[in-house]
């Protein structure tokens, strides 16, 4: 098939599941919670469903169903068939009797909505009417900005959402960005904010690192509400972003009339999501942080802070790819994220052309040659890494999904054979990708 071809029958199933998905809306009328931000839409939209799936029959995107196509794909309950027609020609009949017999329906759907070009939010919000916004971080350079004519315009499109929001919604947002801060003053609807900094509705405070054995296990904090507070578990996973996730689902919680307390008990049973700063047993009796599901600027930057805050470890090892889709920031970013390696860990391995740039800010910075390691690709990246790794060490893994770095993590996991349920990116569709 060729591309124009392949364009042309994505387009047509695009438009055929938009629809069925705007009749099933239209008929069985859930409430819609919309997820939008360049940073931690899908662990934010996880930690949601997990607070209130208790309490209200809720459906979730499924992994990142965030685009044209993975939208509709959740309203209706199907899942992605890749690059098989046939697969697709089932979804369509599938989603056809869906929409005319909606049965057992989930009275709330909590839906990632992202972009990746100009127009992708407006087509999205041209059906789709959420009762509750939920707005992460907007920084300063966001990912898929190459497509855009500035990160300016990349956060106008994402703020299209709250256009939509219907007159008696609620914004639920991070108090600690600025341009999140700046959209909520100029809502006529309700607001609830949250945040780890700045005063907010809901504010997470004394976020810790357990350890067991000197082994990093997880995370606790506590969040305050106006009449209401709880202490928080994070088993399995690392990073103040868990803070702001679960007082962003704390905030859409109440609006359920479930309380904090309820929230934290039901968090505490939430398994974080592959590839999203998970704490994975490495080789050598060494500890992975799994960040590989995808990179930017500051979500690099936050989880080498997160490396930086671990104590009673042997070595830090950052492992750094390539950052795409930043377009001319490319250079900046990259060089410093160096600089925050260079402050953060105690050796760097860097992945890919565009990460020598890492490796140039971190040696600008005042780290030396001999801690620095560059690679083209990941296999050889992960092979040195094997031989590099010592009992105690701990190891960051992170970069853009198209590096594949997850393929580094199996190289030193320490049980390869639960890679399925450990990685991202291990179903027989991604494994034929190179």
């Amino acid at each position: 098939m060729t591309t124009s071809m392949k364009n042309f029958f994505k387009t047509l199933v695009v438009k055929i599941l938009t629809f069925e998905a705007k009749l099933l809306l239209r008929r069985a009328k859930p409430q819609i919670i919309a997820v939008t931000g360049s940073v931690g839409k899908t662990s934010t939209k996880d930690a949601i469903y997990q607070a209130i799936r208790g309490k209200v029959a809720a459906r979730k995107s499924e992994k990142s169903y965030n685009s044209e196509l993975g939208v509709p794909l959740t309203v209706l309950g199907l899942e992605s068939a890749w690059n098989n027609p046939v697969l697709w020609l089932k979804n369509i009949i599938d989603g056809f009797f869906h929409a005319l017999f909606p049965i057992n329906y989930p009275t709330v759907l909590i839906l990632e909505m992202g972009v990746d070009r100009p127009g992708d939010m407006k087509h999205l919000t041209s059906w789709i009417k959420p009762d509750i916004v939920v707005l992460t971080r907007l920084p300063d350079i966001p990912v898929h900005v190459e497509h855009f004519g500035s990160p300016e315009a990349v956060v106008a499109e994402k703020l299209i959402l709250l256009n939509a929001l219907h007159q008696n919604g609620i914004l639920v947002y991070n108090r600690d960005d600025d341009k999140a801060d700046e959209a909520a003053r100029n809502m006529r609807q309700k607001s609830v904010s949250y945040g780890r900094y700045a005063p907010a509705d809901l504010t997470a405070t004394g976020d810790k690192i357990l350890y067991q054995d000197s082994v990093p296990i997880g995370m606790s904090f506590r969040i305050d509400g106006e009449n209401d507070h709880a202490e928080f578990l994070v088993t399995g996973a690392l990073g103040v972003q868990y803070a702001y996730n679960f007082a962003a689902a704390g905030a859409v919680a109440a609006q359920f009339g479930i309380s904090l307390q309820e929230c934290a008990d039901q968090l505490a049973r939430h398994t974080p999501a592959t590839g999203r700063m998970r704490l994975i047993d490495g080789i050598k009796d060494s500890t992975i942080i799994d960040d590989t599901y995808n990179s930017s600027p500051v979500a690099a930057l936050q989880a080498l802070s997160t490396l930086g805050e671990l104590r009673g470890v042997n070595r830090r090892i950052a492992v750094l790819g390539d950052m795409l889709e930043l377009g001319r920031y490319s250079v900046e970013a990259h060089q410093q994220l160096g600089e925050q390696a260079a402050l953060t860990s105690d050796i760097l391995i860097t992945v890919g052309v565009r990460a020598r740039g890492i490796a140039s800010g971190a040696l600008k910075a005042g780290m030396k040659a001999e801690q620095i390691h560059q690679f083209d690709e990941v296999t050889t990246a992960g092979r040195e890494l094997q031989n590099l790794l010592q009992p105690g060490d701990s190891v960051l893994v992170k970069g853009s999904q198209g590096m594949r770095m997850e393929r580094i993590v199996l190289e030193v996991m320490n049980e390869p054979d639960r890679a399925e349920e450990l990685l991202v990116r291990q179903g027989a569709v991604w494994q034929s990708i190179n």
